[in-house]
């Protein structure tokens, strides 16, 4: 069995079942080893940047080992985006890539990036946008370099790695072919800490001091759901969530603030204002979700943070009690030790709920307003539907007036933020969760990066609803010029006839110009269980919520 063969044989194995990428030359072998495969559905993209970008779907809402890979040079440079996405929001995936020969390197062979005489290096490349790069040089060490690689990007707080096939090993006999053997150490709380955590809030909830519980994508990962709804309603905490971490509990539920943030609720944000204590759990605190790392946010505060990575802790806002761990032994623990010592007790205050999506939309214009664009998505979603944002006004658009509450998922592009990630990502998210309702909110312009994958889910039958806030505009970053400098610049361009772009692509296309047209639209998309685009035509002169730094 040659190194092509025994990479696939290893995924295989550890339960991948697509993986995403681009032909070239330096990798064609892969593509061969891949062909034979059984159990693993081969997605070939126009662009490997979308590759990168569908591993990373693939992975973040499952427990799987998102896969893409690419030629050597140039195709391997087109997964950066990808991996930076997987670094900042702690996505494990495994990117392979070609490489030269080692006979041929620094001679300037095709597609090298070796580093040698003028050739670039994409080792130290992707050593800067993983956790750690690889370069298999002996095909006896494929299994163990697999090993380790697949042990990275699992242990601790998750990320991409990286593999170099050169391509002389591509096609190298494995002689100690073996499967690999995955030994993930569950990251597990201090008890001190767990009881040092556990005392404040069993205090605090004797004194009937106002608490508020802040929950990050961190117990998204950690499949945290069931035991912060135990401690949520056993000690009536009322919650926020960070964009990221949107409906994992109901928003329904009584206790729920909404979102905290930038674009947050403004109910979320008037009860952290008056807390005295706050329990981060799985949180990074990046920008949207602390006002621009507002200096003084927790002044006057406890703060108990809750994290799997030491360099989070304390890495933007000094906390009280830190405590490194995975979210979901930390929360379990702390519930328990709570029930021991203030398990009587429940916080009696009152929770004035002020929500973007039960605020009334005063609007006259003709056009659709993105608001109650978002409010009709909103109605229409079937319960374990997982809706995707990418960069844009669009996607705090449906921060603020999306409202989950049947298991139903948000997720936006996070603190890297490349347009066009999830317009490309929502496919990977589908191949993960088949039966899952997978739609993607872009804005036109995030869309036109990257809209050709729209012939990718065609050829692969891979049902996605796109719905594209059309403005004709990069929205949020005119409204930006516009608040700190009083003029915008090069802000609007063309859209295509988008219906006939999806025909021409092999899928169904809508335009959709009145709101009270979109629902059966959106009804008729869901239906289909085909991907569908629906070009939806919002007005430009309205803004989302949301706090805007000075430069």
């Amino acid at each position: 069995m040659d190194v092509n063969q025994a990479i696939v044989k290893t995924l295989e194995s550890i339960g991948v079942d697509h993986v995403f990428g681009g032909s070239g030359q330096v990798n064609a072998t892969m593509l061969l080893s891949l062909k034979k495969s059984d159990k693993i559905k081969t997605v070939i993209v126009r662009n490997e940047q979308a590759a990168s970008f569908m591993a990373c779907g693939y992975a973040m809402f499952s427990d799987k080992l998102g896969v893409c890979f690419a030629t050597g040079g140039p195709g391997a440079f087109n997964l950066f985006s990808g991996m930076a996405v997987a670094y900042y929001d702690s996505l494990p995936v495994l990117a392979i890539t070609g490489y030269a020969s080692m006979p041929n390197r620094g001679k300037g062979a095709l597609n090298e990036s070796s580093g040698l005489n003028r050739t670039p290096d994409s080792h130290k490349m992707f050593s800067a946008t993983t956790k750690k790069s690889f370069i298999i040089e002996n095909a006896d060490d494929t299994c163990d370099i697999l090993e380790e690689a697949v042990n990275i990007a699992f242990s601790g707080r998750p990320g991409p790695v990286h593999i170099h096939v050169p391509k002389n090993i591509t096609v190298a006999e494995v002689k100690n072919l073996r499967e690999i053997k995955l030994s993930v150490k569950p990251v597990l709380p201090d008890a001190e800490k767990i009881n040092e955590a556990s005392l404040l809030l069993a205090e605090a909830i004797e004194k009937n001091k106002q608490i508020m519980i802040l929950i990050g994508y961190g117990s998204i990962r950690s499949h945290a759901e069931s035991c912060l709804l135990e401690l949520v309603d056993k000690f009536h905490i009322p919650f926020a969530t960070t964009m990221d971490a949107k409906g994992i509990l109901p928003e329904d539920n009584p206790l729920s603030l909404g979102v905290f943030g930038t674009s947050g609720d403004k109910g979320a944000k008037e009860y952290f204002e008056n807390s005295e204590i706050v329990l981060a759990i799985g949180n990074s605190f990046a920008q949207n979700a602390t006002f621009s790392f507002k200096p003084d946010l927790y002044q006057g505060k406890k703060l108990i943070h809750i994290n799997i990575d030491e360099n989070e802790l304390n890495k933007v806002y000094s906390a009280d009690i830190a405590i490194l761990s995975d979210v979901k032994p930390a929360v379990e623990a702390i519930t328990k030790e709570l029930t021991g010592k203030a398990g009587s007790f429940k916080l009696n205050r009152p929770v004035n709920k002020n929500k973007w999506h039960d605020t009334p939309i005063e609007y006259s214009g003709s056009k659709i307003h993105p608001a109650s664009l978002v409010k009709v998505i909103s109605d229409n979603l079937p319960p374990n539907s997982i809706v995707m944002g990418d960069a844009g006004s669009h996607m705090l658009w449906l921060n603020c007036y999306l409202k989950l509450d049947k298991n139903q998922r948000y997720q936006n592009p996070g603190s890297f933020g490349p347009m066009a990630s999830h317009v490309n990502g929502s496919i990977g998210v589908k191949c993960a969760n088949p039966g899952k309702t997978v739609v993607c909110g872009c804005g036109d312009g995030a869309y036109l990066m990257a809209g050709f994958e729209l012939l990718t889910a065609v050829q692969y039958n891979i049902p996605v609803v796109w719905v594209i806030f059309d403005n004709g505009e990069f929205n949020v970053i005119k409204k930006f010029l516009i608040n700190l400098f009083g003029e915008h610049a090069f802000m609007r361009f063309k859209n295509p006839d988008y219906v006939k772009y999806a025909e021409a692509c092999g899928a169904k296309g809508y335009r959709v110009e009145k709101l009270e047209e979109f629902e059966p639209v959106f009804q008729e998309a869901l239906r289909a269980d085909a991907p569908v685009l629906i070009d939806a035509v919002v007005e430009s002169e309205v803004y989302p919520p949301f706090s805007l730094a000075k430069v």
